[in-house]
């Protein structure tokens, strides 16, 4: 039986799916090849059919997790309170097979080669235009300034929160964070007319 254009298409993405899950979950370099593709049901020497190198495929599952994270929880907000308040969320800090990649990824990824950087810093730079893009109107100083002190703060507070075994101080940084966040961003309140 012949193994069509469809089926391979369909392969290659259930590979990059498993890969950007477990790559979140384990670290880049807690995963091996011969793992996700046993996961996908493919055996490891189908794995060239599709990439490369195991380097490509970690390019393209971390350019996918961040596509998925941009679409999902930030694009998807309304508001950038409601935005800061999902991503320092307990649900996003505890579904990082899910979650947010560049929070998940920062120190692997900055031992990582350089195509896995590259597609690091084009969906870091994508997430930060999409926080200057969520700013108030009238949000006074620099919107790149202000998109790359929350994007940190993210990483940090998200980080810290999953590192923590004290449940009650998770929480805290994750609520403290962006409560001092949302402050930055204060609502205008409409004029009163007095008569």
């Amino acid at each position: 039986m012949g193994y069509s254009q469809a089926d391979k298409a369909e392969s290659h993405q259930r590979i990059v799916d498993i890969a950007s899950r477990r790559f979140r979950e384990l670290g880049l370099n807690g995963i091996g090849v011969a793992d996700i593709m046993k996961e996908a049901g493919l055996t490891v020497g189908g794995f060239y059919r599709h990439f490369e190198s195991r380097d490509e495929l970690l390019a393209e599952a971390m350019a996918v997790a961040c596509q998925q994270m941009e679409e999902s929880v930030l694009m998807s907000q309304p508001t950038l309170k409601k935005s800061i308040q999902t991503y320092l969320s307990e649900a996003h800090r505890d579904d990082i097979s899910n979650g947010c990649p560049i929070s998940a990824l920062v120190n692997d990824t900055a031992r990582s080669t350089d195509d896995a950087r590259e597609v690091y810093t084009e969906r870091l730079e994508a997430g930060l235009a999409l926080l200057e893009s969520q700013m108030p109107e009238g949000t006074e100083g620099s919107l790149r300034a202000k998109a790359m002190l929350i994007y940190s703060a993210y990483i940090g507070a998200l980080g810290l929160a999953r590192a923590v075994s004290d449940q009650k101080l998770s929480r805290q940084i994750l609520n403290i964070v962006a409560s001092e966040l949302i402050s930055l961003f204060p609502v205008k309140k409409s004029r009163t007319l007095t008569t």
